[in-house]
């Protein structure tokens, strides 16, 4: 894998660990069979999105990266890994494509959390770069199977599911989706709208550290840090799940 040095999470965890949030893999691993169809909004350098592509060894998965050097990065590790059934999008989704958007241009060679990067509708940084923005509806118009949407998008969940409607009412996939504690007040109506699409919700979390992680170091450099996410089932897909069931929109597992 190519990572940045100064990553405080995905590039550490990949150096001391050997891997980045396996526990997320190893759930898409009981979702997934060897010929689906993967859309992954907000692939980052790809430390899913290899993964990913190896479980549907015989289908495809549709990867989307914004941030143009962490791009870079995430088609450098696909051919690293002779991927071959993975095509890369180097642009946001949201709810319509003609929405304006900008990144912050990172410092890469300072340390930082290269993956927290929320889009913003004005230029609030210095130095900020235009989003190149689509919809799922958009570009996904004639996709006729889709089994896993899985979502790391920064805040902008409920923007990437609006403009997926058609997709989703469609094909019914998995959604796993980030639910995190920096987006708290986002929650209540991120819950609804799924729901709204005739989905039960799961919570998923997890905490970062591994123990089981692929190097055995047993050093946790990440203390009690957790990953908050949701998993949606279609109600009309049968499935059993060892996941606690999302019963209240205001309730979150993060909020104190």
């Amino acid at each position: 894998m190519v990572y940045n040095k100064n990553d405080k999470y995905i590039g550490k965890s990949i150096k001391e660990y050997g891997e980045w949030s396996q526990r997320e893999i190893n759930l898409c691993k009981q979702l997934l069979t060897s010929n689906d169809v993967v859309i992954e909004v907000g692939s980052n350098i790809g430390s899913h999105t290899v993964a990913l592509s190896k479980i549907v060894s015989q289908g495809i998965v549709f990867a989307f990266e914004p941030q143009n050097i962490i791009f870079q990065n995430l088609c450098a590790n696909i051919s690293l890994n002779s991927i071959t059934n993975c095509v890369c999008f180097n642009s946001a989704l949201s709810s319509q494509k003609d929405e304006e958007f900008y990144y912050p241009n990172f410092d890469f060679t300072k340390e930082n959390n290269f993956a927290a990067m929320s889009l913003a509708n004005e230029r609030k940084f210095k130095y900020s770069e235009k989003a190149r923005i689509d919809t799922l509806d958009n570009r996904f118009a004639n996709l006729k199977r889709l089994t896993l949407l899985k979502t790391d998008a920064e805040g902008m969940e409920v923007n990437v599911l609006k403009g997926g409607f058609d997709l989703i009412k469609r094909t019914k996939p998995f959604l796993y989706v980030e639910n995190d504690g920096s987006y708290i007040k986002k929650s209540k109506e991120l819950i609804e709208l799924i729901w709204s699409l005739n989905y039960r919700i799961f919570w998923h979390i997890i905490p970062i550290y591994n123990k089981n992680n692929f190097f055995n170091n047993e050093n946790n450099l990440f203390g009690n840090l957790i990953s908050c996410n949701m998993l949606g089932i279609s109600k009309d897909r049968k499935i059993n799940i060892d996941l606690p069931e999302v019963k209240d929109a205001d309730f979150h597992p993060m909020r104190k």
